[in-house]
């Protein structure tokens, strides 16, 4: 059958509109690095994007509510329900008006994060102890919110909390720290008890009305930076479950990061989508995909 036109198109994902109250959104299986969309897919990435979701949405629903419906096709409103090719990449999901920040949680001191604090020791204008080394555990998570940039609009740029109060009013600035924290820890112990480190992690919230919810994705290796702890060590890189592997790559070639990307060979893709099933079967117990297909 002939798929309707999107209502909107992102990095990664396509979203439909259901109806009045509700959207689709269908994750693909493009990668994005550096902002930019890669012309290689990653085979699964998408249902694994949505089926991690859907595991982590279920899990936290008694911290925040979220705007899962449905992942089963079946339970979709006609013509979307008769797409096959959508099975486990799909969500039926509450409509809502997206707040326009993405807040992100460090629990470790890498990546954008490592970088900034080699400058003036602080991220996103929250000042950290002298003497960090890269990859080290910080005395406490940090909520470190940044803008949000729509595929092709520039770079997410990092902002101060004083920021978000001015953009968002202090009451909501502060619950959405408070509850961004509150989902890192949770997802932090559960992680670990499976032998994997939570680095960092980034959320996007929405209102629906005054309640404010959790939307897009939660705790994926798009949104998340996970580690193998037993082979954690401070001081270094780690090697990673999540598309930093695509972004190490990357750095390795003469590209000036900009439109239009290179293509990944395929002994990249394939390791990358092996670090994504591994995440997924390390933090969820069951093998990909029996337990959900």
């Amino acid at each position: 059958m002939k798929i309707p036109s999107p209502l909107r198109s992102g990095k990664v994902r396509e979203i439909y509109e259901a109806d009045a109250e509700h959207l689709i959104i269908v994750s693909s299986d493009r990668i994005s690095a550096f902002d930019c969309i890669l012309p290689t897919p990653i085979p699964d990435k998408g249902k694994i994007l949505s089926t991690l979701s859907v595991f982590w949405f279920r899990q936290t629903q008694d911290l925040i509510a979220n705007h899962l419906v449905s992942e089963r096709l079946e339970e979709f409103p006609a013509p979307f329900n008769a797409i096959e090719e959508w099975r486990g990449r799909a969500l039926l999901v509450k409509r809502a008006e997206v707040l326009p920040v993405e807040c992100v949680v460090r629990g470790y001191l890498a990546g954008s994060g490592w970088k900034d604090y080699q400058v003036d020791r602080t991220i996103s204008g929250v000042e950290l102890p002298a003497g960090l080394r890269e990859s080290e555990q910080l005395p406490e998570p940090i909520f470190t919110p940044s803008t949000k940039a729509e595929a092709g609009a520039g770079h997410d740029a990092p902002i101060s909390f004083a920021h978000l109060v001015r953009t968002l009013g202090t009451e909501r600035a502060a619950r959405l720290r408070e509850i961004s924290l509150q989902l890192y820890r949770f997802a932090a112990a559960y992680a670990r008890e499976r032998g994997v480190i939570l680095a960092d992690t980034k959320f996007e919230f929405g209102l629906i009305g005054e309640e404010l919810i959790l939307v897009d994705e939660i705790f994926t290796p798009d949104s998340s930076r996970f580690w193998d702890a037993a082979q954690y060590s401070v001081g270094r890189a780690q090697a990673s479950f999540d598309k930093q592997f695509v972004r190490d790559y990357l750095e390795t070639l003469d590209w000036d990061k900009t439109p239009p990307a290179p293509e990944l060979p395929p002994a990249i893709v394939e390791q990358t989508v092996a670090k994504y099933r591994e995440a997924f079967e390390r933090l969820t117990g069951e093998a990909w995909p029996s337990a959900f297909f």
